[in-house]
């Protein structure tokens, strides 16, 4: 994949429009509480005003369904403070990101300048991917950058649309740098490669364990998943959650690593309790089959260790879902485990967004991983072999 990249582009005094992932939570005061989305477009936004560009940013945030009545809770502000204490000069954020005001802003915008446009999604239009909002959107710069992977891979008004009406476009640092990182996990890998998959459904990652299976030499099965898998080789899983419907597909899948000669790893023993919940009693079950009374919740010790011993001797490793229900403590040790052996390990280590990010970010490990992919549905979409949008536009 030929990316433009925008170190390719002369941005000196034009208006370069950067579509960012400022999609962050915010806590009940309306304070970011995790600004790791917007530390991960820095890159991007300040060699663009280094460059003298006049830097027009764009995100969405939440889901206001096309419509500004909860302003408050959906607005961009949070976000332009915490960019601003960041880049350590002023960022104007607009109070809509089309019309006659915002268009007076960008026209108005002096080198090294930053403007931030108020979220894209109060506009239904912008999710409907409307030809007229594109253009309008365009119309607002010379230059088009995508630096948001979170959202490449859907095809918005300004995750691709806008695309075709502006001359100059290219992709953001960012967005080179996960496209090299899972495109080398995929096409390039140093072996041995170990892949880890978790996470509630089979059914979820169905095109992801295919396309890893004709990649890898080793897959290691966490989360709930893992039952329907368990289940389909007739083994007692008690009340752990199962696909019914997914039997012959996990049989299918099975089939196919043996085929293929990759080394399907299935959890052999479990950490377990009688319900979902924080407050069950907490059972490790050394054995692969599970009492009825009680449900799998987490990979247990020999598993981890089994999983840790292949993450380190490992030439590259990806991870994507965590092993249990890593959200409560009691289910949380397989998930952290993984993330600590990942972040011990000598190959590439590349995680692929959503939990698995979360875990490793709530481990404090993010800074000893190769690469901690910033898009959850984007970097599943990549493994899985399809065509982002957002990506497709920055191709040179």
């Amino acid at each position: 994949m030929a990316l433009k990249t925008i170190d390719a582009l002369q941005l000196a005094g034009k208006r370069v429009f950067i579509r960012v992932d400022f999609n962050v939570p915010l806590d009940e005061q309306g304070k970011v509480t995790d600004d790791a989305r917007i530390r991960a477009a820095l890159p991007t936004i300040t060699y663009a005003i280094a460059q003298k560009a006049k830097v027009i940013l764009a995100s969405h945030l939440g889901r206001p369904k096309g419509k500004s009545d909860d302003k408050a809770r959906f607005t961009l502000e949070p976000a332009a403070v915490r960019l601003s204490e960041l880049l350590g000069q002023d960022v104007i954020l607009a109070d809509d990101c089309a019309g006659d005001g915002v268009v007076k802003l960008a026209r108005e915008l002096r080198e090294g300048q930053v403007l931030l446009l108020e979220n894209l999604r109060f506009h239904p239009e912008e999710e409907a991917n409307d030809e007229g909002f594109a253009k309008e959107l365009a119309a607002l710069c010379d230059v088009w950058v995508n630096d948001a992977f979170g959202t490449a891979h859907r095809a918005h008004a300004s995750t691709a649309g806008m695309a075709r009406f502006v001359k100059e476009k290219a992709a953001g640092f960012l967005v080179k740098k996960e496209v090299e990182y899972l495109g080398k996990a995929l096409g390039n890998p140093a072996r041995p490669f170990v892949a880890l998959v978790g996470g509630a459904k089979v059914s979820d990652k169905i095109k992801v364990l295919e396309n890893l299976l004709a990649r890898a030499d080793t897959v290691c099965i966490g989360g709930a998943m893992a039952y329907t898998f368990l289940a389909a080789q007739e083994v007692p899983v008690g009340k752990s959650l199962v696909e019914k419907d997914k039997l012959e597909l996990a049989r299918q899948i099975m089939d196919k690593a043996r085929a293929r000669k990759v080394d399907l790893l299935l959890p052999v023993d479990h950490v377990c309790g009688d319900a979902p919940k924080e407050t069950a009693r907490r059972v490790v079950v050394a054995d692969r089959a599970i009492p009825a009374d009680l449900m799998g919740l987490d990979i247990g010790p020999r598993t981890l260790d089994a999983y840790r011993q292949r993450i380190l001797s490992a030439g590259t490793v990806f991870w994507n879902g965590p092993m249990g229900l890593f959200e409560q403590k009691p289910w949380a040790e397989g998930t952290s485990g993984v993330a600590r052996a990942m972040a011990q390990a000598k190959g590439v280590t590349v995680v692929g967004g959503g939990d698995s990010a979360a875990a490793v970010e709530q481990a404090g490990l993010v800074d000893q991983m190769t690469h901690v992919s910033t898009g959850g549905g984007a970097s599943l979409e990549f493994i899985e072999g399809r065509e982002l949008p957002g990506v497709k536009a920055c191709e040179d």
